[in-house]
């Protein structure tokens, strides 16, 4: 069976200390909290825009 190179998280895990590694996960979830309401907030615009044109056709 063929070696694979490591993934990027096993090497993060065997380059940084602990603390390191924990600081990352905190910034990896506050920035898919971040991703999340901003595509939740541009999602409610689009759909805003085409019930907009929707009703203008109707």
């Amino acid at each position: 069976m063929p070696l694979r190179p490591p993934s990027v998280v096993q090497r993060l895990m065997k380059s940084c200390g602990g603390a390191t590694v924990i600081e990352y996960s905190v910034l990896v979830a506050l920035i898919s909290i971040a991703a999340a309401a901003a595509l939740n907030t541009t999602g409610q615009s689009i759909q805003n825009v085409l019930n907009a044109a929707s009703n203008a056709l109707f």
